[in-house]
């Protein structure tokens, strides 16, 4: 089953994002990740086959292997234990929702960089900079940075988020939080990137987000999946270029390959399109879990 929309009747539905729908129940919250995909920040009218599936399955593994470092605001993903009106709609629920602890979100996207990509080599051609971090001169596209850096971003609500300085972070959060947010960032990628690759990705950049829950930080939202990363196979890494990702760069590339004009409305994916994006996802969570899904 290709889930679009979660429809529970009497549960309050609290935002309809781009992949999630959201859920408020007794002060807490059931995350759903559904089969949507977006591109160049438009929802695409065909879902990819058990996406949903693999972005919350993945979290889950994330959430785990990170509970020494961070709390986190996952409870369960047993839907019996959900309140109702969730166990009566477990068809739409199993394996692709989380109950989670509400929690107090920061204003800012907490990104770590470990390769030159993206936003950050465009910056980086331009000025020798990543959202103002000076880096060393004649870095190709796609090379190892000397280390991780800390780059922070506004979130938006439509359209892309933002690169801030960390001084600009610090006026939003102010200083504790700014560097507490930073070195725990730098933390869970760092022992996440170290992780994944022994088991053959590279986790190129990844974004995690933070709440506040009883005066204390906690991870939130989804965790180091295809979604907010950047997953390079190892052993197709050469710098000097673009690399084969598992994320949705796949699909990027069919819609510029049919010259779709980034406007509304945007057009269905093939099925052959769909079910590779599909299997892309599947082969990340096999490579990092050593289990199929």
């Amino acid at each position: 089953m290709i889930l679009l929309e979660t429809e529970i009747p009497g549960a309050e539905l609290v935002a309809r994002g781009k992949v999630r729908d959201v859920y408020r129940s007794d002060g807490k919250l059931v995350f759903v990740a559904t089969d949507r995909i977006s591109a160049f920040d438009y929802i695409l009218p065909t879902g990819i086959p058990r996406k949903g599936e693999v972005l919350t399955q993945m979290s889950i593994f994330w959430f785990e292997f990170l509970r020494d470092v961070t709390p986190t605001h996952f409870l369960t993903a047993d839907v019996a234990a959900y309140p109702a009106p969730f166990p009566s709609y477990r068809a739409q629920l199993e394996r692709r929702s989380m109950l989670v602890a509400a929690a107090e979100m920061t204003p800012v996207e907490c990104v770590a960089r470990g390769y030159l990509s993206g936003s950050g080599w465009k910056e980086y051609r331009a000025g020798g900079t990543v959202c103002g971090i000076g880096l060393p001169a004649g870095l190709e596209e796609s090379d190892r940075l000397p280390e991780p850096i800390f780059t922070p971003a506004t979130k938006a609500q439509t359209g892309h988020d933002e690169n801030i300085s960390f001084a600009a972070m610090t006026g939003l959060v102010g200083a504790e939080t700014a560097a507490r947010l930073r070195d725990l960032t730098l933390e869970i990628y760092s022992r996440a990137a170290a992780y994944a690759l022994g088991r053959g990705i590279i986790i190129a950049d990844t974004k995690f987000e933070f709440g506040r829950r009883d005066g204390k930080l906690i991870l939130g939202d989804e965790v180091l999946t295809p979604d907010s990363s950047r997953f390079w196979p190892v052993e197709s890494y050469r710098p000097g270029g673009p690399q084969q990702s598992y994320d949705k760069q796949y699909v990027r590339d069919y819609l510029e390959s049919i010259r779709w004009s980034k406007q509304p409305p945007a057009p269905p994916l093939p099925e052959e399109v769909a079910a590779r994006t599909s299997e892309k996802y599947l082969e990340a969570y096999r490579a990092l879990t050593g289990r199929p899904l």
